[in-house]
């Protein structure tokens, strides 16, 4: 009974464990065991991967298909081995294989128990990190850093208490201020925030984490305030990073003290650091424990640098790292570093070392593996070398002479890395280089001077996987490359750029030995012939390809062997069809085809791939018919430029994603449906619509691109008014209307548009006063051009708070009543020398804060400008801004020029022509010494030309005609060269340059008319003298110089001739 009992008992159970096995989702069946993964995880997993773009098959296991549902066996994935669920995520991406696209880390949330979170090292721009990041309450482990996120850090990280390592470090663009709330992460062991645009305080609260091994806040970041002293609390770290303008004090470095364990120390731009004995005092101490120590951008002189290392007590043997780049520091710096004989990294990069610095006999480490001495000032010389070194860059010096590649396969054969870019080396580079250097792996020589063909010799280089020769003055044939090469490193050899030489002939079929290429750039050469689709048949790994100048010619079926991640095809004349192989390129996320003669309409399928692209440019083809208006979604917000081309109808609204469009010379004609679509976001910095045919009045719904910076709508046919909403564009910095046929009075809303440096009205029919302001609000304008106007008044004298302003056109107007003297407040007019660098950084001012807010950097766009020049209209690009001048001509101006016009010593042009002026021409107008045109004609000034007017060298173009000018024309210098037409219509004026003697003239012509006579008899005698000294001296110098020197007719016409060439150059050259 007892057995049967026992037996029902057994039975028993195994039905309820059946039972439970149901209940729990588990199922029995062979085919079904295996499945763990929870239905909902593996949809947030799907929903994850829609909108990244996987170029490299990352997430080719991320499928819904019936063979592959278990998410669990999904690359990256970790599921718990009893419930199913996912615990972790680790996508981290490597150099050559990541993701990118449009990340939604918040469809995650839904992995209920995830522990483990690893997204770092993939590029995900323009990406915010989640809000609520708080909801992933069960994180041990968070690892966004080298994604490229941007935005602030979310407070809602700080309620991820089980926390023990967070790294968002290496983004570039996240900003503001470290939130407080990171305090309560008290089981966190490791942070790092490092290379960030991070500012502010750091919050004291972080002296909480009493766990923390590992601290990074260095790099890129600009805090602020005092150290908190809480920090000292943190007695368990071993690696610290502090970055930033603190304000080192004395008495807070003795938490240092506190921090026994360290053995990693990183302080960056602590400029005050250098001033503080007490400070350098602390980290000498450490320097015996320390493994690695980086004072980067601190300012720190060899005297500091003396007081950490030159006592005995900080020998160590235990730095292997060293970094004191970006300091103040000189050649005497390296006498001090025989303290550390373990050193295996050094940077002394961005210090103003010499090649001196190796003379006196110092040694390296004999470990030395890795020195950096880019931007040292480094000249010619001779330089030690340590026979264990690996890595070398000295790039960014001032190396001339090519014996530096003797003096380096006479010091080391062992180098893997060797950079030498942005030198001036000069010659050829010797055959020895290529026999001896047999090691390296990668070799740099771009921006140089180099010359001579390209030698053979680096196919034999069995080591060198990446060659760069790019932007030299390499010549002959490119095939010469691959002559008598065995080639024995073409299965490693990656990395290929020879751009921007002056290599010729044509692209050889065996480049297709090079099967491993990922990178081919040969772009800006000579090159010519066909390339066909069998010269690129091997590449099946080439992500980079440039070319330019080439003729290909690919078969309309043709499926290239690679995925492009970038392509650059410019004038390479692949129309005039629409290539339609590009439709094979799925990864594309830079492509150039502009000039290259294609005379087609641009396919539909080819706008979805934008979705992808951070740079399109087709400019300057003949691409024809309308852009569809589809719903596309432009994540990346690309730069876009589709400039002269013949594209024409609306301008479609998803453009507006776009971080600049360049549109001009096309023939567009509608610009309201593209502005006034409420439905797409605008990311535009940059709009260029100019030379179009978009007529009507100008829509009024510009709040909707409230983010630009650059308007240009000029050449087209508007008309109307200018609308108020343009005042909501209070970032805008250039607006460009130029000639259209706009009226009525400038709004007034335009004065909320501070930014402002350039404002181009001219050539359309405003009226009205010319509003106070413009000069009130507007005190970064560099240029304003209102010509050709109906503007009426006076002119306001707050124009004169305009102190930065270059180039200023008010001409052809109405304008009436005096000139302001208080012209003199225009501060860069009375500059001779401008920066021009630092006029256009201002402008143009890419960086982190730009591309958060627009997305890429985009340098499609340069100011234009049409302007009056020597009396001819001529277009100006950015060189303009060296230019200074001020057009009043044409208008109904009276009184006289004020004297103060004589304090602008930088104006290059000023033209006050066609006006009511009167008086006398300032005295002092003489201080002008850098005028090279003056153009003060058809007034009613009167009195004498001033004498110092002869005084200015650079004076090309001179009109005082027709006014009441009278007295002599001034000599002197060039001032004679000058035409008639420069004079005339003032009855008064008499001199050489009218053919009109002066009163008083006659006894000094009569005597000028009998001197001819008087050398007449003494001819005879020099003649003689001057043969028996020597024909070839009167015939070689005489027979030149003389008639220039005696007969001043000869004079006047050569030094005219001089003068027209100069300006017809220098015309030419801008």
């Amino acid at each position: 009974m007892s057995c049967y009992s026992l037996k029902l008992f057994y039975a028993l159970l195994l039905v309820l464990l059946h039972a439970a096995v149901s209940i729990l989702g588990f199922n029995s069946l062979p085919n079904s065991a295996e499945i763990k993964c929870i239905q909902t995880e593996r949809q947030a997993l799907l929903n994850f991967k829609h909108g990244l773009i996987d170029g490299y098959g990352i997430l080719s296991t991320w499928s819904d298909d019936d063979s592959n549902r278990d998410c669990c066996k999904w690359k990256g994935i970790q599921c718990n081995n009893q419930t199913g669920h996912v615990e972790m995520l680790h996508l981290r991406g490597q150099d050559t294989q990541y993701l990118r696209g449009a990340i939604n880390i918040s469809s995650l949330i839904a992995l209920e128990i995830i522990e483990h979170l690893d997204l770092s090292s993939n590029s995900f721009p323009w990406s915010h990190i989640p809000e609520h990041m708080g909801s992933f309450t069960n994180l041990r482990y968070l690892n966004l850093s080298h994604c490229f996120f941007i935005g602030i850090i979310p407070s809602d990280i700080g309620k991820l208490t089980h926390l023990l390592s967070l790294d968002l470090g290496k983004n570039l663009y996240l900003y503001g201020q470290i939130p407080y709330q990171l305090g309560n992460l008290t089981h966190l062991q490791y942070l790092d925030l490092s290379d960030n645009d991070l500012d502010g305080e750091l919050p004291y609260q972080l002296g909480n984490l009493s766990q923390l091994r590992y601290l990074d806040l260095a790099g890129g970041n600009s805090f602020s305030g005092a150290l908190p002293i809480q920090i000292g609390n943190l007695c368990l770290l071993h690696t610290l990073g502090l970055g930033g303008n603190f304000d080192v004090k004395s008495k807070d470095a003795e938490w240092l003290t506190n921090l026994s364990s360290l053995t990693k120390l990183r302080l960056s731009s602590l400029h005050n650091l250098s001033s503080s004995h007490h400070w350098l005092q602390m980290i000498s101490k450490l320097i015996p424990n320390l493994r690695e120590l980086r004072l980067v951008g601190c300012s720190l002189s060899d005297t500091n640098i003396q007081s950490l290392f030159y006592s005995p007590s900080n020998f160590s043997t235990a730095l292997t790292i060293l970094d004191l780049s970006s300091n103040k520091l000189t050649s005497s710096t390296f006498q001090l570093l025989s303290n550390f004989p373990s050193l295996v990294i050094l940077d002394l990069s961005y210090n103003n070392m010499t090649s001196s610095v190796f003379q006196g006999g110092f040694n390296f480490s004999s470990k030395l593996q890795n020195l950096d001495l880019q931007n040292c000032s480094l000249t010619d010389g001779s330089f030690p070398m340590s026979s264990s070194l690996v890595s070398l860059d000295l790039s960014s010096n001032l190396l001339k002479s090519s014996t530096i590649f003797y003096w380096l396969f006479n010091s080391t054969t062992n180098l893997h890395n060797l950079v030498l870019d942005y030198n001036m080396l000069e010659g050829p580079i010797p055959d020895g280089f290529g026999k001896v250097m047999n090691s390296l792996q990668l070799l740099d020589l771009y921006g140089n001077k180099l010359q001579g063909e390209i030698p053979s010799f680096f196919g034999n280089m069995c080591a060198l996987q990446s060659l760069d020769l790019s932007n030299n003055k390499l010549n002959g044939e490119f095939s010469s490359f691959f002559r008598n090469s065995s080639w024995c490193n073409r299965h490693i050899f990656t990395n290929l750029d020879l751009s921007d030489n002056r290599l010729t002939g044509m692209l050889p079929k065996s480049i297709r030995l090079l099967s491993e290429l990922e990178d081919l750039n040969l772009a800006g050469n000579s090159l010519e012939g066909e390339v066909t689709e069998s010269h690129l048949s091997n590449f099946s790994k080439l992500k980079y390809l440039r070319l330019s100048e080439l003729s290909l010619k690919f078969v309309p079926s043709w499926v290239p062997p690679f995925q492009l991640i970038q392509l650059g095809l410019r004038s390479c004349e692949l129309g005039p069809t629409f290539p339609s192989w590009l439709k094979t390129q799925s990864s594309l996320y830079s492509l150039d085809i502009s000039d290259n003669g294609i005379n087609d309409s641009v396919p539909d399928w080819f706008w979805n791939k934008l979705q992808n692209m951070i740079l399109l440019n087709m400019s300057h083809n003949y691409l024809i018919s309308a852009i569809p208006n589809i719903s596309l979604k432009l994540p990346n917000r690309p730069s876009i430029l589709l400039n002269s081309n013949q594209f024409e109808g609306k301008i479609p609204s998803f453009l507006l994603q776009a971080s600049g469009l360049m549109l001009s010379e096309n023939n567009f004609s509608d610009l309201f449906s593209f502005l006034c679509d409420q439905s797409t976001a605008s990311n535009l910095g940059t709009l260029d619509v100019s030379h179009n045919q978009i007529k009507g009045q100008l829509p009024d719904c510009w709040k909707s691109v409230k983010q630009l910076l650059f308007l240009d709508l000029s050449s087209n046919k508007l008309s109307g008014k200018i609308p108020m909403s343009m005042g909501a564009l209070v970032n805008m910095e250039a607006l460009v209307l130029r000639n259209n046929g706009l009226m009525g009075e400038l709004p007034s809303s335009l004065k909320n548009c501070s930014s402002l440096f350039m404002l181009d009205l001219s050539e359309n029919m405003l009226s009205g006063p010319i509003p106070s302001w413009i000069g009130e609000s507007m005190h970064q304008l560099i240029i304003l051009n209102m010509r050709g106007n109906h503007l009426s008044g006076n002119l306001p004298i707050h124009l004169c708070y305009l102190n930065r302003i270059q180039l200023l056109d008010l001409s052809r107007n109405n304008l009436s009543r005096g000139i302001p003297s208080c012209l003199k407040n225009f501060t860069a007019m009375s500059e001779q020398s401008i920066n021009s660098s630092d006029t256009l950084s201002h402008i143009y001012w890419n960086n982190n804060t730009y591309y958060a807010i627009y997305g890429s950097y985009f340098e499609g766009y340069t100011l234009d400008i049409t302007w009056m020049w020597k009396g001819e209209e001529r277009g100006f690009k950015n060189p303009e801004l060296k230019l200074k001048s001020i057009d009043l001509s044409s208008n109904n101006l009276m009184g006289e020029i004020p004297k103060e016009v004589g304090y602008l010593l930088g104006l290059v042009s000023l033209n006050l022509s066609r006006n009511n002026l009167s008086g006398e021409i300032p005295s002092h107008i003489g201080n002008l010494g850098s005028l090279e045109s003056l153009d003060l004609s058809r007034n009613h000034i009167s009195g004498r030309i001033p004498s110092s007017l002869s005084e200015i060298d650079y004076l090309q173009k001179l009109d005082l005609s027709h006014n009441s000018l009278s007295g002599r024309i001034p000599s002197g210098r060039h001032f004679e060269t000058f035409e008639a037409s420069s004079f005339e219509g003032n009855i008064d004026l008499c001199g050489e340059q009218l053919n009109k003697t002066c009163p008083g003239d006659g006894d000094q012509t009569t005597a000028e008319h009998q001197e001819p006579a008087v050398k007449g008899d003494d001819s005879v005698f020099y003649e003689g003298l001057y043969i028996s000294l020597g024909i070839g001296y009167v015939t070689g110098f005489w027979g030149l110089l003389g008639p220039l020197l005696l007969w001043r007719p000869w004079r006047i016409a050569y030094i005219r001739f001089l003068n027209r060439l100069t300006d017809y150059l220098y015309v030419c050259l801008w």
